[in-house]
């Protein structure tokens, strides 16, 4: 009697069992791991096809499948082609200057961020070539990252150094233009020096040293700082025109190289988030190494945090 009562129990499980194993299976089916059936999803053991071969997808998602192929086949989409010296002249040719300085319509002088960009100017030329490798030491002893802007000058009399800064992850390149000229397109000068003359040296001076720049490294610099740091503003529009962000600073470390150590120090140590601070590497005979090593560790200790240009700003 109590073997008699218990069947209709079993054979009602076993109905039950089955169900529910057909339910798995199906749903084994719609994923995307169907041809690998989890344990005992048919019946069966564990990488175990049935007889009848793997379960066949829908066809709406054998299309989807298709069109995720498809779109990871696909070429990524290229970049706004950079117009060409022609194109350049013809649409800047005709305009004519309104500003002129550091702080002109369409120029970066700080960012949004919470860290604080430090950029180091390479200008080369006579008595601008040389590096301050102990300002450089401090920065990677303290795993402070910048934005070193170069010049072509610089880099033509420094090839090997110029790929080591390249290489080294702390650091990201930037381009200082081709002759260290301040960029006009009508010759306006900044502390003497006469900027270019025209639309097309102006053009001259952003491309070449980028041309110069991505020879050295493989890599298209997207920021761009004038020498002098002086721009008009048909020439900073040039600059976006052609894929470089133009930048200048809100904190100047080092006056050109010009400050002494406590000088140095003492304006670095004033910056806050958002700021651009612009100093030199080229000079180690100025204050610039030493005032940074005197102001860093201090305001590392208060939590200040370093970001390169890339890191605060859309290039």
């Amino acid at each position: 009697m109590g073997d008699s009562k218990r069947r209709p129990l079993a054979r009602r499980r076993s109905v039950l069992l089955g169900m529910a194993g057909l339910a798995s299976a199906a749903l084994a089916a719609c994923s995307d791991n169907a041809s690998a059936p989890g344990p005992n999803a048919t019946g069966m053991g564990q990488g175990t096809r049935p007889a009848s071969g793997p379960a066949t997808p829908p066809p709406s998602i054998a299309a989807r499948s298709r069109e995720q192929a498809a779109a990871a086949l696909a070429p990524a989409p290229k970049p706004p082609a950079v117009p060409d010296k022609q194109q350049v002249l013809a649409e800047f040719g005709g305009r004519r200057p309104k500003e002129w300085g550091l702080h002109v319509t369409g120029v970066v002088n700080n960012s949004h961020s919470r860290h604080v960009a430090l950029t180091f100017d390479a200008c080369g030329g006579p008595g601008g070539a040389a590096c301050d490798q102990k300002l450089l030491e401090t920065l990677r002893r303290l795993k402070v990252p910048a934005t070193l802007f170069m010049n072509s000058r610089w880099i033509h009399a420094n090839p090997g150094l110029a790929a080591e800064l390249a290489a080294d992850p702390l650091f990201e390149l930037a381009n200082h233009g081709t002759a260290h000229l301040p960029l006009s397109v009508n010759g306006k000068s900044a502390y003497g020096i006469a900027g270019t003359a025209t639309v097309s040296a102006a053009y001259d001076e952003l491309m070449g040293n980028q041309e110069v720049m991505h020879e050295l490294s493989g890599k298209t610099p997207g920021f761009f700082r004038p020498g002098t740091a002086y721009y008009d503003d048909v020439a900073a529009a040039m600059t976006h025109r052609v894929g470089l962000l133009p930048v200048n600073f809100s904190v100047n470390g080092d006056g050109g190289a010009t400050y002494p150590a406590a000088t140095v120090a003492a304006e670095v140590g004033r910056v806050a988030p958002g700021d651009i601070v612009i100093s030199h590497f080229n000079r180690p005979a100025a204050g610039t190494a030493e005032g940074y090593a005197r102001v860093l560790p201090r305001l590392l200790d208060k939590g200040m945090e370093f970001g390169r240009l890339s890191d605060v700003l859309t290039a």
